[in-house]
């Protein structure tokens, strides 16, 4: 097994506390990063519907142990029902080649359609009937988050939203700690943004001799955020998975928190998504 720490989910589940993102690989480039991942020692990879690569990914997972590594999948907004949840879990368990999902995400909440607590009453029924070991959502805003939870008692296991230090979301983490939501972070190195360049997080990459993006890696694991990092280049793969064995200080975890607001999301969930 990897030595990556992992996050017991609510629900009991072990998600290791860093993965590999697979948006917008087709399905060769995610069969290439997967496997390379798997090798350096990624045990959580990240797909969806949406993103067009589950056979690539599940040719990828062919040659691992499968007990060994946590699969993640989200549904599009088609499928916002009991019954088509459940289709969605069975298109991607046969495009992955995989029995069970570690867990299922609603990949957007879709407020205009407003079906995404029929979505979720349908993965709830696939928790309960064990096709899927966890459970969450995607893009989810605590307004969402906490409809779902007046409405049907369960709580996401995972909600995984766009973060890092420059979209910091201070008022969804705490609603995620509140409730027992583990807050996965998608773009976690500010993908168009100039994050990486940033003095703030040069200064600090130097005074611990790593690279930028382990820093900022850094900051999330130490704040309970699960980062999902893409990347298809090996060196870069195993800097990625590099953050555990080091710490930043309190300062330094707050110079990084400073620059929250510097740079726009790239999406906003109360719009249409997948």
């Amino acid at each position: 097994m990897s030595s990556v720490p992992v996050v017991t989910l609510s629900g009991g589940t072990a998600m290791p506390r860093i993965g590999l993102g697979t948006s917008p690989m087709d399905d060769a480039g995610a069969e290439r990063a997967v496997s390379q991942a798997l090798e350096v020692g990624y045990r959580l990879i990240d797909t969806a519907e949406n993103y067009r690569n589950e056979t690539g990914v599940g040719r990828a997972l062919k040659g691992a142990p499968r007990d060994e590594v946590f699969v993640t999948s989200k549904f599009n907004r088609r499928w916002h029902s009991v019954d088509g949840a459940r289709t969605a879990f069975e298109a991607s368990a046969d495009k992955l080649g995989v029995d069970y999902l570690d867990l299922l995400l609603i990949h957007w909440p879709n407020p205009d359609q407003d079906r995404y607590v029929e979505a979720w009453q349908g993965l709830i029924a696939l928790r309960e009937a064990g096709l899927v070991r966890a459970i969450g959502t995607s893009n989810f805003k605590p307004a969402h988050l906490q409809r779902l939870i007046d409405e049907t008692g369960v709580a996401p296991e995972v909600n995984q939203v766009q973060l890092s230090p420059v979209w910091g979301k201070q008022a969804e983490r705490e609603f995620h700690q509140q409730h027992g939501i583990v807050t996965e972070a998608w773009s976690p190195l500010g993908k168009g943004t100039d994050l990486l360049e940033h003095p703030a997080v040069r200064q600090i990459a130097e005074a611990h001799d790593r690279a930028p993006g382990q820093v900022v890696l850094r900051w999330e694991t130490q704040q309970d955020v699960v980062p999902i990092p893409k990347s298809a280049n090996r060196a870069r793969l195993e800097q990625n998975l590099a953050v555990f064995d080091f710490d930043l200080t309190d300062a330094e975890l707050q110079s990084l928190a400073a620059l929250d607001g510097t740079a726009r999301a790239a999406a906003d969930s109360d719009r249409s998504g997948h």
